[in-house]
């Protein structure tokens, strides 16, 4: 039997999603043996991360700074947008380097059964962002299920009133799939496919 700390431990990391019971125990096991090398400097990024994270107040994307990273890169293309639902689908497409424009996270997807409406996203600080100018295009990168596809289709009509072209990420993408487990060759053809909505 193992200590109650460590049974504390593999507990916690068996809630990681991917990780049941056996894989947590194998990781930490694999940790105490590496305990002066691998487990510090896990540590140590973890409490930095604890210490530093930060919500963009532009984008909604999590970093250590804000505005994140990717708002402050003057690289990007200011004129283009990606609307998505979770910052989980930012970081994969971004991961693509497929697109260059800026980004926008909804936190989450209007869902009538969850009782989650337009108030409970951050649809209002879209169209700030739009209304503001500068944009020229607004790619809806909703996930491909009924409660994604609602929220785009919502999102276009809000947005119809701007001078604006609305696109979507084109129907390569799987019915009930999901951006953060898609492979970057699927999120490429998706992107490169976006045709306007409507």
């Amino acid at each position: 039997m193992a200590s109650q700390e460590i049974e504390t431990l593999t507990s916690a990391l068996s809630r990681l999603p991917g990780l049941g019971p056996r894989s947590a125990r194998r990781a930490v096991l694999w940790l105490i043996k590496r305990r002066e090398t691998s487990l510090v400097q896990l540590l140590d990024a973890l409490d930095a991360v604890r210490e530093g994270l930060v919500e963009c107040r532009t984008c909604g994307n999590v970093d250590t700074s804000d505005p994140c990273a990717i708002c402050a890169d003057p690289r990007r293309d200011m004129r283009s947008l990606c609307v998505v639902e979770d910052v989980a689908d930012l970081w994969a497409l971004d991961r693509s380097r497929l697109f260059a424009g800026r980004y926008h996270v909804l936190g989450g997807r209007l869902s009538a059964l969850d009782g989650i409406r337009p108030e409970d996203l951050t649809v209002a600080k879209l169209i700030e962002r739009v209304a503001a100018g500068g944009i020229d295009e607004v790619v809806l990168a909703m996930n491909a299920t009924l409660e994604g596809q609602t929220t785009a289709h919502y999102i276009a009509e809000r947005l119809d009133i701007f001078p604006v072209r609305i696109t979507q990420l084109a129907h390569g993408l799987p019915v009930g799939g999901e951006l953060d487990y898609l492979d970057e060759g699927t999120l490429a053809q998706a992107l490169r496919a976006r045709r306007p909505m409507g």
